[in-house]
């Protein structure tokens, strides 16, 4: 809520507009006083990284009485507000728009308060709603403000907490297992509940939108029992709301003596509780409301007395807006859905995403016989979720009907006969693994051209020699989960060896996995997501470090190659006051004035300042010639210090996001190559030799989309490694612009009023958003 805060007040001063602080919600707004503050630039200052809502929050019954809201009317006339940006659920944004219906009824009383001739100035109020709340349950957006720091904290105790468990060593002389049940908030919505589950791969989860069937607690315990078998730990995740087809409540103790009855399970019950609304806010959390707190100010710009409320929502990668009372609408619509016990429905209606989740857990939870024969591998540099996505690819494949086959060392491996079949119980636990447990390397390494594909085509021929069940032809599928331009690059020689060797002429995928996010054709990767939190949170920590001393600027490197994606991402999200870029060619002058304009506000205000660099931005102003430079002529003002943040970017746990992307994106291509494969097998045989039987599977805009590689060449400048066009380069000016600077903010792709029925193209699969 914070990011939004600070994005809204300086987006507001910066087309001039006066901005004021309403302190504890609505309570405040009725009460006036010093409630009701005007904001400055520096009172947002160091606000990006502190968790809650520094303004504060509160319920209020008395503005929901229409004397309070008469209260509340005449103190935002005493100050000359019009316009109005409300973060909260659903029941705060009705509010603000019932006051807003009122408002010219309330003016109408006014004119005993305020003087006459201000009562047609303030005859209208303008609003704007941004949804806050960990649970996630307001339709029209893919993801809330609030609900991706939720779900950290979910990950953080299944990852700290539970599952070291799992290899203590007195489990190994136990002779029976250990299970945990955990329950998370979702009253009325189990969307933490559903994507935690997918992102630490649970073996059971409850949540109020699909009650289980009849008889699911014998079912339940006869997965666990099954499951048992390969694993000492078992891992079921309950949302608050559970309930039964019966709609009653089903409690953490009620499956606890359930497990312990009919199974004799050592089994422990966590309930997370107000632990998940705290901490520090992800990299995704503030980047999430920073866009949004632009985008509701330039909407407050552009609305009208005859402008329906409207509420900034996330659509795949868009801001949208959406009508604010058509949304709540759907949202309690829901909720109707539930208790009439239209389940089925009421997980439509939650929206694209929602359903999405739930079908591929579903889909991880079944098996079915052989059928054709696939392979899996990763390609160029280890990437945080990685291991997710080749857990989703093996069970999808699986539960698909085919024999899956995993490749070890990328290509290297391949051609050396690395290849072994993969089970269903092999991948358990890879969702929270960092790195690549496959193992992967550069594609430079190899012998490419005719002898590559010379060493390659028999490989193919010799790990499918014999077909199951003898009913199907020799076939390996190759399913890369590139890093970077590696695995683009090795389907555009596969694609071209097809010519001399038939045995590449079968489905081909390729899912975006590399931190540096510079995959042509997509507007994100795997891997991306969890970089941006190592920079973060490291530069929350270095900043914090200088706390209490004298002014200090920092100037840190991060990785990319020669995408900037990870310096200007992570400035937006970790507050920087500039970030250096390949993509946006700068020289001594330009360095010049960023040291000039950080000392101003230095000598002003701020006691710290951020400096990104991609590591090849340019290769004459290194990070130590910017260091020195600072260093020089900041002196007497400020101090400098310089961090190379390396390959941590790439190490660790993956977040949530990447876990649940990686997990999503792979099902998707499992299910592509699937359908190719049925859609190519003729005459005994499977043969693709068309374009589109060569794929990389990329987020485009609001889209989940398969493009043909072939037709991504000329979107991609090979030399420097990087897509032609970038999305985020347009988030580059919000940052300067939240740093302070003077510079102009293109708002001809802002989000246009749309309908939260009709918001979502056909194919659209919001699976970007969690």
């Amino acid at each position: 809520m914070n990011a939004a805060v600070r994005a809204v007040v300086r987006m507001g001063l910066y087309v001039g507009a006066k901005v004021y602080f309403i302190h504890e919600g609505y309570q405040g707004m009725v009460d006036g006083g010093d409630n009701i503050r005007e904001a400055s630039w520096e009172s947002v200052s160091s606000m990006l990284q502190v968790g809650g809502t520094v303004i504060g929050s509160a319920r209020c019954k008395e503005f929901r009485t229409h004397e309070g809201r008469l209260k509340a009317a005449h103190n935002l006339v005493q100050r000359g507000i019009t316009n109005l940006c409300v973060i909260g659920g659903d029941g705060s944004l009705t509010g603000a728009n019932l006051f807003r219906e009122e408002w010219s009824g309330l003016a109408l009383i006014l004119p005993g308060l305020i003087e006459q001739d201000s009562v047609q100035k303030y005859s209208a109020l303008h609003i704007v709603g941004m949804v806050g709340s960990i649970d996630n349950d307001f339709c029209g957006t893919d993801m809330t403000i609030g609900t991706d720091s939720a779900l950290h904290r979910i990950i953080e105790v299944v990852d700290d907490v539970i599952l070291p468990l799992a290899s203590h060593r007195l489990l190994r002389f136990l002779s029976h297992q250990r299970t945990f049940v955990l329950e998370v908030m979702g009253r009325h919505c189990g969307y933490l509940a559903l994507v935690s589950a997918l992102a630490c791969g649970a073996d059971w989860v409850l949540i109020p939108e699909m009650p289980p069937e009849d008889g699911w607690e014998d079912k339940m315990c006869q997965k666990l029992s099954t499951r048992s078998r390969g694993t000492r730990l078992n891992v079921i995740i309950v949302a608050e709301g559970a309930i039964d087809r019966s709609n009653t409540p089903i409690t953490t103790d009620y499956i606890k003596d359930l497990v312990v009855k009919n199974l004799g399970f050592d089994t422990r019950v966590t309930i997370l509780g107000h632990v998940q609304r705290g901490g520090t806010p992800s990299a995704f959390d503030r980047i999430l409301a920073s866009r949004m707190g632009v985008e509701a100010v330039l909407a407050l710009l552009e609305t009208t007395a005859n402008t329906p409320a409207c509420v900034v929502s996330l659509c795949g990668n868009q801001s949208v807006r959406l009508p604010l009372m058509e949304c709540v609408e759907m949202t309690q619509e829901v909720q109707k859905a539930m208790d009439e016990k239209r389940f089925e429905e009421a997980v439509k209606l939650r929206g694209r995403s929602f359903e999405n989740n739930l079908k591929t857990y579903k889909l991880l939870a079944h098996r079915k016989p052989d059928n054709f024969n696939v392979a899996v591998l990763n390609v160029g540099a280890p990437a945080a979720g990685m291991n997710a996505a080749v857990r989703s690819a093996v069970r999808v494949g699986i539960s698909e009907g085919h024999k899956v086959f995993a490749v070890s060392d990328g290509f290297e491996g391949f051609y050396k006969g690395q290849i072994k079949e993969i089970k269903w119980a092999d991948v358990g636990g890879w969702t929270g693994q960092g790195g690549s447990l496959l193992g992967t390397k550069r594609r430079g390494s190899l012998p490419f051209g005719a002898l590559y594909c010379f060493l390659m085509a028999p490989l193919f021929h010799h790990c499918t020699s014999s077909p199951p069940h003898n009913t199907q032809p020799p076939l390996m599928d190759a399913k890369a989960l590139g890093s970077a331009l590696q695995g683009f690059l090795s389907l555009l020689e596969l694609l071209t060896a097809r010519e001399k060797y038939e045995e590449f002429c079968v489905p081909m995928v390729m899912v975006p996995a590399t931190v540096s996010n510079n995959v042509p054709g997509s507007d994100l990767s795997i891997g991306a997501d969890t970089a941006l939190n190592a920079i973060t949170s490291t530069c929350d920590r270095i900043k914090q470090s200088a706390s209490g001393t004298k002014r200090r600027v920092f100037i840190i490197e991060t990785m990319g190659g020669y995408c900037g994606y990870l310096a200007s991402v992570g400035g937006l999200a970790a507050g920087a006051d500039a970030a250096y870029i390949y993509e946006e060619p700068f020289d001594i002058r330009d360095l010049q004035a960023n040291v000039e304009h950080l000392t101003e506000k230095m000598k002003t205000s701020i006691q710290r300042g951020l400096v990104l660099r991609n590591e090849n931005s340019n290769e004459n102003y290194t990070t130590d010639f910017i260091y020195q430079l600072y260093s020089e002529e900041g002196k007497g003002v400020f101090d400098c210090r310089k961090n190379v943040l390396g390959h941590m970017q790439q190490g660790g746990a993956p977040s949530p996001f990447d876990r649940n992307f990686g997990t999503k994106i792979s099902a998707k291509a499992m299910q592509w190559v699937t359908r190719k494969l049925g859609e190519t097998f003729r005459q005994g045989r499977v043969f693709a030799n068309s374009e589109d039987s060569c794929c990389l599977l990329g987020m485009r805009r609001r889209a989940l989309v398969f493009q043909p590689v072939v037709q991504l060449k000329g979107e991609t400048d090979f030399i420097h490694r990087i897509p032609k066009e970038q999305w985020w380069l347009k988030l580059r000016p919000l940052m300067k612009i939240l740093a302070k600077y003077k510079t102009s903010y293109d708002v001809s792709d802002s989000g246009q009023l749309e309908h939260v029925v009709h918001n979502r193209p056909k194919e659209l699969d919001a699976s970007v958003a969690m």
